[in-house]
């Protein structure tokens, strides 16, 4: 009887063939590009690198209910005295959307998809920049939230101004955005010089 009972399905709260339902399918290393231009001679620089890390965020439709998320992280160390290192990764993840409310789509694939890709792509540099002989970096976070915001603001805004309907609708199921910072990463050393 209680196989019967449409109240005890278990966890779920509704149809399981209705419901909105997310997957992570796989995550990969997409590209990688680790460059230290003036080595061995960036190691005796006493400077402090300044850093500049961009971020761009592109998002293709690879099947019916498959798409395809990838965080691109640029991230320069330049001093007076020249170019430290540079590191560029395209972390990318697979993620499986069944019956997802077409207005939810953006918000996942560019908020949520890359907040769930960021925290690996931060190791991966970090574990580059110290392969290369230079101190652990750490990025700090990034408000995807507030970057898409500020994007959708951007395109609404320059759509107004060249008399566009302010219409935001997305085609050929492809979206990116990015965004920069600069400074608000620094290389920490894991030793101290006690």
């Amino acid at each position: 009887m209680a196989d019967q009972d449409p109240i005890n399905r278990g966890n779920g709260s509704g149809d399981p063939e209705s419901d909105p339902q997310v997957a992570t399918i796989v995550q990969y290393i997409k590209d990688l590009s680790v460059e230290s231009p003036s080595s061995p001679q960036a190691f005796q620089w006493q400077a402090q690198p300044q850093l500049e890390v961009q971020f761009n965020i592109n998002v293709n439709a690879v099947a019916d209910d498959v798409h395809e998320v990838m965080l691109k992280i640029e991230v320069a160390a330049r001093s007076e005295q020249g170019v430290h290192f540079l590191i560029d990764l395209s972390y990318a993840g697979l993620y499986g959307l069944r019956n997802f409310p077409q207005e939810a789509l953006p918000p996942f694939l560019l908020i949520e998809a890359p907040r769930l890709l960021f925290p690996f792509a931060r190791q991966i540099i970090a574990d580059a920049a110290q392969n290369s002989g230079f101190p652990t970096l750490l990025l700090d976070p990034i408000d995807f939230g507030a970057a898409y915001m500020a994007q959708l603001q951007a395109t609404e805004q320059a759509q107004v101004d060249s008399g566009g309907n302010g219409s935001t609708g997305e085609t050929g199921g492809e979206a990116s955005f990015g965004g920069e910072s600069s400074g608000d990463a620094e290389p920490t050393d894991a030793t101290d010089d006690a």
